[in-house]
């Protein structure tokens, strides 16, 4: 199933509290639960005015429905086609 990155623009995604953090990854889980299996989330990177968020879906639309079920911001949705690391690097 394809791997997808989502950019969610949220000013002072950096300085949220861990209770705001709870309560976004809470909210993340109910919402997921209602989708199905479906969709997976696999983790979040918060930055100073971003989270990217990385999940498994079928497809943008569904990512789209939990970003709206989830009063979540999708700014960007972008498909992942390759995944490299340093073992790539190794011949």
């Amino acid at each position: 199933m394809p791997k997808y990155v989502i950019e969610r623009e949220i000013p002072g995604a950096g300085n949220l509290s861990k209770q705001d953090l709870l309560a976004i990854s809470q909210k993340s889980c109910s919402v997921l639960k209602q989708l199905g299996p479906k969709i997976q989330w696999v983790e979040s990177f918060v930055t100073e005015d971003k989270i990217y968020c990385v999940y498994i879906s079928p497809n943008k639309e569904t990512l789209q429905e939990h970003a709206s079920l989830g009063g979540f911001p999708a700014n960007k949705i972008s498909q992942i086609s390759v995944i490299i690391d340093p073992t790539t690097a190794d011949d």
